[in-house]
C-alpha cells in the first residue's frame, strides 16, 4: 500500500528543500509527497489523505504547527500519524510544548537533508531504526 508524507511550511524555500530531500522516496519507494503552505491547508489535506508522516513547521500563519498537531492527535484522534515538528526554535521549552501537543519528534532548522530522509525511511517502515544496544 502506498505511503503518504505531508510537508507543511509557509516558507517556499523550506518546502523545496524538504521535497528535494525526500524525492528519492517517490522514486525508489511507493510514497506520495504532499505539501501545504499553512495549518488550515494542512488540516484539509490530512482529513482527505491521512498521511503516514507529517513534517510540520511550528510558526505559520492561520494556524500554528502546535495547534495543527493538537487537532490531529486530540480532535481527529489520528494517533497513527507520525508528526515531526520542524522549527527554528530549539529551546527546551519549545520542544516540551511540541511533545505536549502530541509531536513524535522535534527537529530544529537548519536540518540535514540526509537526516530527514533516513528518519522518513525509519518512520515509514522501509528500514529498521538503528539499534545501539549491540
Amino acid at each position: 500500500m502506498s505511503k503518504k508524507v505531508l510537508i507543511v511550511d509557509d516558507e517556499p524555500n523550506i518546502l523545496i528543500l524538504m521535497e528535494q530531500a525526500l524525492e528519492k522516496l517517490e522514486d525508489d519507494y511507493d510514497v506520495t509527497l504532499l505539501t501545504a503552505k499553512n495549518g488550515l491547508e494542512a488540516l484539509d489535506i490530512i482529513k482527505q489523505e491521512t498521511p503516514d508522516l507529517v513534517f510540520l513547521d511550528v510558526m505559520m500563519p492561520k494556524l500554528s504547527g502546535l495547534d495543527v498537531c493538537r487537532i490531529i492527535k486530540n480532535e481527529f484522534q489520528m494517533d497513527s500519524i507520525y508528526i515531526i515538528m520542524l522549527t527554528a526554535k530549539g529551546q527546551e521549552f519549545d520542544k516540551k510544548n511540541g511533545i505536549a501537543v502530541g509531536a513524535d519528534l522535534y527537529m530544529t532548522k537548519p536540518f540535514r537533508p540526509k537526516e530527514v530522509f533516513v528518519k522518513s525511511l525509519e518512520v515509514l517502515g522501509f528500514i529498521k531504526e538503528k539499534d545501539d544496544s549491540n
